[in-house]
């Protein structure tokens, strides 16, 4: 199963951040990629690029100035839509039949008001509690929940950059190309 975010209504001068943060959730937790809508920001895609280069992959980073034809898209793909926003259904009541059904994910999110076409054509709207909170932390915990954990044990390939856990201090391995390794 393919999962992919698509990320709605990027305004440049003020989701730079929080749309990158969304791009890493999504990476660490598990997604296979994130489409941005909205304003074109080539910042954001350089940082994520980066974060996946030095980090490892496969993660992949494209912008989509049309997102209602994206929607339209991955659903006649046979994908199935799922729209986070505090007003959906809530997620412990949905979760199983989302990660029952076979079909690849595309999981939007929001930036400005959403508009209402978007909960018409998602196949589940999913309340990440019913409280505001921001889109970053509600696609964590659906991941989360989706994955039921499995993505804290995802290895990331072609990672020039490792972390070894410790109880204290800091460790990051370096990682050579001939396979070899050494500490940072």
């Amino acid at each position: 199963m393919k999962i992919y975010i698509l990320r709605l209504g990027h305004r440049i001068h003020r989701d730079r951040r929080i749309t990158t943060h969304v791009g890493l959730a999504a990476r660490a937790f598990g997604a296979d990629g994130i489409i941005i809508s909205g304003d074109m920001d080539p910042s954001v895609s350089r940082s994520l690029s980066r974060i996946t280069e030095v980090w490892g992959g496969p993660f992949t980073i494209r912008y989509e100035r049309d997102w209602r034809r994206v929607i339209e898209d991955y659903k006649s793909s046979g994908w199935r839509i799922i729209h986070l926003t505090m007003y959906g259904l809530p997620l412990l009541d949905v979760i199983d039949s989302i990660r029952m059904d076979p079909a690849d994910k595309l999981v939007i999110v929001g930036s400005e008001k959403v508009p209402g076409i978007v909960y018409r054509l998602a196949d589940w709207n999913v309340a990440v509690t019913s409280q505001p909170h921001s889109e970053v932390s509600a696609l964590a915990v659906f991941l989360d929940r989706l994955f039921e954990g499995r993505e804290f044990y995802k290895e990331f390939t072609s990672a020039k950059l490792r972390i070894i856990p410790q109880e204290r201090g800091k460790k990051v391995l370096k990682l050579v190309e001939d396979g070899g390794m050494g500490s940072v």
